[in-house]
């Protein structure tokens, strides 16, 4: 009976405990920011959504490409692209997937703007990601689906 009951109260303090930390806001100048912080590292963007399925796909791979090269200055950020209330949903599903990429979510007041910040040639379609260099220039994007190895071989050509 104290198992029992021992295990209801545990679950009970579970719910009241965040399981992983939320996906913080980030706008157009939160995301120039963010670039020029990570200047002398190679930094990979990915912007995602919980609802979309290649997106889901790809961040445990996402999470293990940036595990192998950390060492060597790769940065992964995730950025959500969420709906507000479903980020403790990104939250969660970033903690399940053993992502330890700082985290993101959109909240801008003009998508439009904000995608013109990032890159004036992506429509917004999701996955994308965004490969910078050592200095903070944006060098390649990939739109959609992505092939794994291009993306590695990428990375590697920057460390």
């Amino acid at each position: 009976m104290r198992t029992a009951l021992a295990l209801v109260l545990l679950g009970a303090l579970a719910g009241l405990m965040p399981a992983q930390t939320l996906p913080r806001p980030i706008d157009e100048k939160g995301f120039a920011e963010l670039v020029a912080s990570h200047k002398g590292r190679v930094l990979l963007v990915d912007f995602w959504a919980t609802w979309c399925s290649p997106c889901v796909e790809e961040m445990p791979l996402l999470a293990k490409l940036d595990a192998k090269y950390r060492a060597q200055g790769l940065r992964l950020v995730t950025i959500s692209c969420d709906e507000p209330e479903d980020n403790r949903k990104a939250g969660q599903f970033l903690a399940e997937a053993k992502v330890s990429a700082p985290a993101y979510h959109k909240r801008v007041a003009s998508d439009e703007r904000f995608i013109e910040t990032v890159d004036a040639k992506w429509s917004g379609a999701l996955p994308a990601l965004f490969l910078y260099d050592r200095t903070g220039r944006m060098v390649r994007s990939f739109i959609g689906e992505t092939d794994m190895s291009a993306l590695e071989a990428a990375v590697r050509k920057l460390l």
